[in-house]
């Protein structure tokens, strides 16, 4: 792990961009933990004489709060992934289970309106036939009608002629 604060001057660490030393601490610890443990125990042993020792554990103390905040955020992260991918789920059972009942309830309507419309039909068949026979009974009628009234005009017309 390299030591940029241990061999900075003052002005060097004053103007050293805080965010990019967590960085590159972090993208070495991700690397190889093996070099971290042992550079952490090296930097444990090795203490720099004067303000440079608070320094130096003021940023060993900030790498580990940022490591640790890194952390916590990529675990609320998978914590909140868990928690929407089971939600997902669950509404996608419960959309299921509604689409399947109201699926079974359009049937039940489907079922109970074509019954309705079965018997109507039936009826208006047989109002038809009826109506059919009515009109055949009528054409006998006005036929006869119509024989009787050619019988009663040539009666009469013998009767005139004759």
């Amino acid at each position: 792990m390299e030591r940029q604060g241990v061999d900075a001057s003052p002005a060097q660490l004053k103007d050293q961009d805080p965010q990019a030393s967590v960085e590159s601490g972090e993208h070495q610890r991700k690397e190889n933990p093996e070099e971290e443990a042992s550079a952490a125990a090296a930097s444990a042993n090795y203490l720099l004489p004067g303000p440079f020792s608070s320094l130096h554990s003021s940023i060993e103390i900030l790498k580990k709060r940022a490591q640790d905040l890194i952390e916590n955020i990529n675990e609320s992260r998978q914590k909140d992934h868990a928690l929407m991918t089971n939600f997902r789920d669950s509404l996608k059972m419960k959309v299921s289970d509604l689409t399947e009942k109201l699926e079974e309830r359009m049937y039940e309507v489907y079922s109970h309106h074509s019954k309705i419309i079965q018997e109507r039909l039936q009826e208006f068949t047989q109002k038809m036939a009826k109506i059919s026979h009515l009109e055949m009974e009528l054409k006998e009628v006005c036929y006869t009608v119509e024989t009787v009234y050619k019988d009663l005009c040539a009666q009469s017309e013998v009767k005139l002629w004759g």
